[in-house]
């Protein structure tokens, strides 16, 4: 295995809560061997409380999370990009930046948790559903022996994660 690290951009609109848990997620399962990033092409411009307590519950480092423009990650000085997926079906259909690296490219459709209605405790549970979906897709993620597999199979790989996880997690509910 190498010892490079591969650097992973999680694109949503808002950047404020599923977008940031997949980049918290990575970034605690990939084990120094992924550095993820999140952003949004319309920022909220703060996480979503709901996000931050969940990612606390579970043990994540938040201090370094916030709900920021995928500009960022787009201009001359921005670090090269390996991977970029978008986690919203709104931001697929966007017109990107270029991003530096030509990173391979998937979308993985998530739920917003933002968007969901309910009560209080139906919320908290509609997030750690949201969460226990990306954590599946990103356990994949870092599993696949991506220094081996060609551009046109790793990406049939990325393509196919978003087909793993998205039957509804009954534990969470």
């Amino acid at each position: 295995m190498s010892d490079r690290v591969f650097n992973v951009l999680f694109l949503c609109t808002g950047n404020s809560a599923r977008s940031l848990m997949a980049e918290s997620a990575l970034n605690h399962r990939g084990k120094g061997r992924f550095q993820a990033f999140s952003a949004g092409s319309h920022p909220s411009g703060h996480p979503h409380p709901m996000a931050i307590e969940l990612l606390k519950e579970m043990s994540h480092n938040v201090s370094e999370l916030r709900s920021k423009s995928w500009h960022e990650f787009s201009g001359p000085d921005a670090a090269p990009l390996d991977f970029v997926f978008t986690v919203c079906d709104n931001a697929r259909g966007e017109s990107c930046p270029v991003w530096p690296g030509q990173p391979l490219t998937a979308h993985w459709s998530v739920e917003d948790p933002a968007a969901f209605e309910g009560s209080e405790a139906s919320q908290r549970q509609f997030f750690r559903r949201i969460y226990i979906e990306l954590e599946r897709r990103i356990e994949i993620f870092v599993n696949l022996r991506i220094e081996s597999l060609d551009a046109t199979t790793l990406r049939q790989e990325l393509e196919r994660i978003d087909q793993t996880s998205s039957a509804p997690n009954r534990e969470a509910e």
